[in-house]
């Protein structure tokens, strides 16, 4: 079997278009942006142009867009950023157990920082009740954090609601867009958003760029301070070469017309699974508010590391963590009550823009061989 590439939500290749973007600013790009004379100008012309595209995908004010070096520092900037700029008074912050780390981690910190967090519950679907939210919502409250969608069951959550709910209290409201952005529409004001973290590697970009989208009129305290570059929001001089590379993976992530054959592979994918091996496998996630890419697929009795272990030409992710030998369940399956015996047997399956129906029907019958 050739090798199969299905963990795009784990990580992307560089659109080659992204790349040519990059050799050109590898060439031009090498003044300092911040420098007034003539090799910061294409530099400086470069980011900015980067960060006008970010912001026509996002829907915003190219003003509105804070480069940093991915998503987690997008989060962490979200999260600390708006604790530090209230901690004059008490802070509460409200997320729910099914974050990426980079979210739940910052939480925990702050909470040995003062702050109160509450984690809301999602039913076995994944989706959060927005009437939990406006419950948990007090007078402390300074900050929501929900993603968009679930990185590993793909599972979109009502932010449209819960973005309404927090502005009525006048709370702040952040998403995690990393997974959903590229793959669904993002726009912020469609969202309602204050706040919204997009991580570069995860549409075609390389590693190691992201953005927040901060809107007008939002304060938060910087996590690195220095000489006031991304107006005052961020320290350190800009990449020309990573800003102007994920301006183009955006400008690209525009068009949304490959979403409905994605879907059509990945709802094939499942339907051969089905076909192949009836109640041993169990679907993980909500089975349509779902990313259009991603299939979470439990072999029952079975653990995903295992059998992806005895497929080692197709590139895919489990949810469970290995500690010291011992392979843990999902906190995310967990958190959504799946049970260990199900659990433990999740494999996550991601396709790409260019996934081919062929290599869709290859993985479906190495994995009836590794099962049999």
């Amino acid at each position: 079997m050739r090798r199969v590439y299905l963990d795009f939500n784990a990580s992307t290749p560089l659109d080659p278009r992204v790349a040519e973007t990059m050799r050109a600013a590898l060439q031009d790009g090498y003044g300092n942006p911040s420098s007034p004379h003539w090799a910061g100008a294409p530099a400086k012309q470069l980011v900015e142009t980067g960060r006008g595209e970010v912001a026509a995908l996002l829907g915003c004010a190219p003003e509105e867009v804070v480069f940093t070096s991915g998503g987690s520092e997008a989060n962490n900037l979200a999260l600390k950023g708006a604790f530090f700029a209230a901690s004059d008074r008490p802070v509460h912050i409200i997320t729910t157990r099914i974050e990426h780390p980079s979210v739940l981690a910052p939480c925990a910190f702050l909470e040995r920082r003062g702050a109160r967090v509450t984690y809301l519950p999602v039913d076995h679907t994944g989706l959060i009740d927005p009437d939990d939210l406006r419950r948990a919502i007090g007078s402390d409250t300074v900050l929501v954090s929900i993603m968009h969608a679930n990185n590993e069951t793909g599972t979109i959550e009502p932010i449209e609601a819960c973005a309404r709910i927090a502005r009525e209290h006048r709370v702040l409201f952040h998403t995690d867009a990393a997974q959903s952005v590229g793959k669904i529409a993002t726009r912020v004001e469609e969202l309602g958003v204050d706040l919204l973290s997009i991580a570069g590697h995860k549409l075609y970009a390389p590693k190691g760029i992201g953005a927040l989208y901060i809107r007008t009129g939002v304060r938060l305290e910087p996590l690195i301070h220095g000489a006031g570059h991304e107006r005052g929001r961020r320290a350190g001089t800009e990449s020309a070469l990573l800003s102007s590379a994920l301006g183009t993976a955006c400008a690209i992530a525009r068009d949304l017309s490959f979403v409905p054959e994605m879907q059509r592979l990945r709802d094939l994918f499942w339907d051969l699974l089905q076909e192949r091996f009836g109640t041993r496998v169990v679907l993980n996630g909500h089975p349509d508010r779902r990313l259009p890419n991603t299939l979470n697929a439990s072999f029952v009795g079975r653990v995903g590391a295992d059998v992806l272990a005895a497929m080692p030409e197709v590139a895919a992710s489990t949810g469970s963590a290995c500690h010291s030998g011992q392979i843990s369940l999902s906190p995310v399956l967990a958190a959504m009550g799946i049970a260990p015996a199900i659990g433990m047997g999740a494999i996550r399956f991601s396709l790409g823009r260019h996934t081919l129906q062929e290599e869709i029907e290859a993985v479906v019958e190495d994995l009836g061989q590794v099962l049999a």
